[in-house]
C-alpha cells in the first residue's frame, strides 16, 4: 500500500495510491487509522508533501560497514544517532537548498522507518510491529561543518540545515527492510547502488535500541544510514533516491539567496 500525503485546493489531505492510478482519500491521517472517505482524487490534481508534517527524523552514522571504510571511519559497536530538525524535511520536488557558504555539501541516500504507533521497551523480535511503512531519504550533509562538529563530539548543524531531510515520496507497507535496493542517482548518474541487507545495525534492532531510550512517536523517522559511493552536490543538480517498491525521490538544488554566513 502506497500513502501519500498532498496537497489540493489549498487543503492537505493523506490518500492510498489506487493500482488505476486514482488517489483514494483517507478519513484523517493514517496514524489515526486507513480509514477511506469515499473521495477519489486525480493524482495529475495535487501536489505530494513531505510524508509527515514536521516529524522528529533520528539519522545513523556509519550503518554500512563500506561507507565506514569509505570515508576512513571504523565499524562502531553501537549505533551512531543524531537528529536532524523538522525544519530539516522537504518533500519530493522541493528545492534542496545550497547554503552560500558551503564547501562539500554531500547526499545520501537512504531508507527511512516510518513509526505508526507509540513505542517504549520494544523486544527486537515485536519492533517491526510498530512501523507504519517506508519511504527514501536524502540525508544532505555539510562535510566541512560536520567534521568540525565531531571533533568534540556532537553532531547537529552540519546536518539540520533547512532543506537538507528530503522525504518521501510515500510510505509504503508490507515491505520486507531487511532486503531493500537503494539506488542514488546524479544528473541521471547512479553514484550510490547498494541494499538493506548490508546494514550494520538491523530495521528491528535500530527500534528496539531506539525505544529502550526513549519513547519513539507515531510519525517519527528512523534514517536507517547511507551505503558507499557519497559525494558532493552542485547548484544545478538534480538527485534522485531510489529505493525497490517505494519509487522515486526527486529534488533538485539551488543557491541560497540568503546572505552568507552568520559566523
Amino acid at each position: 500500500m502506497h500513502i501519500i500525503r498532498y496537497a489540493l485546493q489549498q487543503q492537505v489531505y493523506y490518500g492510498i495510491v489506487e493500482e488505476g492510478g486514482g488517489i483514494a482519500r483517507l478519513e484523517s491521517g493514517p496514524f489515526e487509522g486507513l480509514r477511506r472517505s469515499g473521495v477519489r482524487d486525480a493524482p495529475d490534481a495535487v501536489r505530494i508533501l513531505t510524508p509527515v508534517a514536521m516529524p522528529r527524523v533520528f539519522g545513523l552514522g556509519y550503518n554500512y560497514v563500506a561507507h565506514s571504510q569509505e570515508v576512513g571511519k571504523k565499524t562502531p559497536s553501537l549505533p551512531i544517532l543524531f537528529m536532524k530538525p523538522s525544519t530539516a524535511v522537504i518533500g519530493p520536488d522541493d528545492a534542496i537548498v545550497y547554503p552560500s557558504w558551503g564547501e562539500n555539501i554531500h547526499f545520501e541516500g537512504e531508507l527511512v522507518v516510518v513509526i505508526g504507533k507509540r513505542a517504549r521497551h520494544v523486544a527486537e523480535a515485536d519492533a517491526l510491529d510498530y512501523v507504519l511503512g517506508y519511504t527514501c531519504g536524502n540525508d544532505i550533509s555539510d562535510r566541512v561543518l560536520q567534521r568540525r562538529e565531531s571533533e568534540f563530539g556532537c553532531l547537529m548543524a552540519g546536518k539540520g540545515y533547512d532543506t537538507f531531510a528530503p522525504l518521501g515520496p510515500a510510505i509504503v507497507t508490507g515491505l520486507d527492510p531487511s532486503c531493500l535496493r537503494i539506488v542514488t542517482r546524479v544528473n541521471g548518474v547512479v553514484r550510490q547502488d547498494g541494499n538493506t541487507a548490508d546494514l550494520l545495525f538491523s530495521v528491528p534492532y535500530l527500534i528496539a535500541y531506539l525505544s529502550r531510550h526513549l519513547t519513539l512517536l507515531p510519525g517519527d523517522m528512523i534514517m536507517t544510514g547511507t551505503p558507499a559511493g557519497v559525494g558532493p552536490i552542485q547548484v544545478g543538480d538534480r538527485i534522485e533516491v531510489e529505493i525497490a517498491g517505494i519509487g522515486v525521490l526527486r529534488n533538485d538544488v539551488v543557491a541560497d539567496t540568503l546572505p552568507g554566513d552568520v559566523g
